[in-house]
């Protein structure tokens, strides 16, 4: 999860308390441009491992190396950039080392290598309008990248490698009622995208673009389903200084993990282990 209050991200094991005991890995990478973070993934790669992905409304993308170390600092950051526009979001393109940020202020930026294992070339070679840009997600069935803006879930062809690679809006795109918060692969059924919008959540067809709605429930900020069938959320609670955020993290089988004095934003799954 990313945590505002201490700006964390902070990974646990779902069937244990969210206590500073349990923490399994966390990364802290400070304030400034790194405050508010907004997202969090993990993605595998054959150069670096498990490396984790990261955006944060204070300014900053990047991407760090989860090692072995118990707790990640800003030193153990691979790459970062400033995208602008109050990032939201950050995913990496497979095969060819490139990476795209989400900005809410209604933009995606690509960013390329020279060299696939060289996180440290990536460089600014694109930047295509959304409206309101949340979520951005690889879908590596149908080698598609799919983003969620306001009202709208959109795919993009991807093009070109290293410092030549480029997106490009596809025919293939979902109308939504409100502004998407979060785009998520259902790891139950692998056709399956999750959205979340202003006014719900739902379950989007990849093959034939069906809509389908799972919940009515609105302010959701992370919704994601695991293999299992189970699925966990968070929920901007309308209070405090960060109204967006909750204590809690819930769960449709398990106990609910509440973090006493947390802001939790985005909840994330990761079934394969790390190191």
């Amino acid at each position: 999860m990313t945590e505002q209050v201490s700006n964390k991200v902070m990974v646990f094991d779902k069937n244990a308390a969210f206590s500073d005991a349990n923490r399994y890995k966390s990364f802290s990478p400070g304030t400034g441009g790194w405050a508010n973070l907004s997202d969090c993934r993990i993605r595998d790669t054959s150069q670096f491992g498990a490396i984790g992905l990261a955006a944060a409304s204070g300014g900053r993308v990047g991407i760090w190396n989860i090692t072995d170390e118990k707790d990640q600092e800003l030193n153990d950051v691979l790459w970062s950039a400033t995208p602008g526009g109050n990032p939201h979001a950050l995913e990496r393109i497979p095969d060819i080392g490139a990476f795209v940020a989400a900005s809410s202020d209604g933009y995606l930026t690509v960013y390329g290598p020279t060299a696939v294992s060289k996180p440290s070339t990536l460089a600014q070679v694109q930047r295509v309008t959304l409206a309101g840009a949340h979520g951005v997600l690889w879908d590596p069935n149908n080698k598609l990248l799919w983003a969620c803006g306001n009202k709208v879930v959109q795919a993009y062809t991807v093009s070109g490698t290293y410092r030549n690679v480029r997106i490009k809006a596809s025919s293939k795109k979902v109308a939504l009622s409100g502004l998407g918060h979060d785009l998520q692969p259902d790891y139950s059924n692998s056709d399956r995208l999750l959205v979340s919008d202003s006014y719900g959540v739902y379950s989007i067809s990849k093959s034939t673009l069906s809509k389908t709605t799972l919940h009515t429930t609105t302010r959701i900020k992370a919704y994601v389903k695991m293999r299992s069938g189970e699925h966990f959320y968070v929920r901007g609670d309308n209070a405090g200084s960060r109204d967006w955020g909750s204590p809690t993290v819930v769960f449709s089988q398990s106990a609910d993990r509440t973090r006493s004095g947390a802001e939790f934003y985005k909840a994330r799954y990761y079934a394969t282990g790390f190191n």
